[in-house]
C-alpha cells in the first residue's frame, strides 16, 4: 500500500508497519479512498475546507432541499440545513464535495448591519430636512406589495 497523500493533515493518521502507508487509506473502485472521511482522496485534495473544521458564514439563501447556502470568504459553497436565509452562523464542515460542503450549526450568532444602520440613519435625516414623513419604499424587497 503506498503513502497517503493526506498525512500530514489527517488528524487520525497511523501507519500499520512503519512505511507501509496509512491504515485508513485504500483504493474504492479504482479510486483512492480515506476511510477515515470515507471520501476520494482527490475530493479532499482540492478543495479549501476539510472536515471538522469551523467557520463563520452569513447565510444569504436557500436550496431547494431547504438547506442554508453561505460561502466561505473565498467563495467556497456551504450548505447547512436548519438555517434559514439573512443568518450568521458558526458551523463545522461535515463533509465536502467536488463544489460544496455540508456543514452543521454550532452557534447561532447576531448578524452585523453596521452598513445599512449608518445607510438607514443618512434616508430618515434626508427626509427629516425635507419635511416628508418617512415611509418604506414600495416594490422594495421587503415590501413589495405594500403590506
Amino acid at each position: 500500500m503506498s503513502d497517503c497523500p493526506l498525512a500530514d493533515d489527517c488528524p487520525r493518521f497511523e501507519e500499520r508497519i512503519a512505511g507501509m502507508g496509512c491504515a485508513h487509506y485504500g483504493d474504492r473502485g479504482g479510486m483512492e479512498w480515506c476511510k477515515n472521511y470515507d471520501q476520494p482522496i482527490s475530493d479532499l485534495k482540492t478543495q479549501p475546507v476539510k472536515p471538522g473544521e469551523e467557520y463563520v458564514i452569513d447565510v444569504t439563501d436557500i436550496h431547494e432541499s431547504g438547506a442554508g447556502i453561505g460561502r466561505t470568504d473565498d467563495g467556497f459553497i456551504i450548505f447547512v440545513d436548519g438555517v434559514l436565509p439573512e443568518a450568521r452562523a458558526k458551523v463545522e464542515i461535515t463533509k465536502v464535495y467536488n463544489n460544496h460542503a455540508q456543514a452543521e450549526e454550532l452557534e447561532r450568532l447576531p448578524m452585523e448591519d453596521d452598513e445599512d444602520d449608518e445607510e438607514d440613519e443618512q434616508e430618515a435625516a434626508a427626509s427629516e430636512k425635507s419635511g416628508r414623513a418617512s415611509r418604506e419604499r414600495l416594490g422594495s424587497r421587503d415590501n413589495f406589495w405594500g403590506k
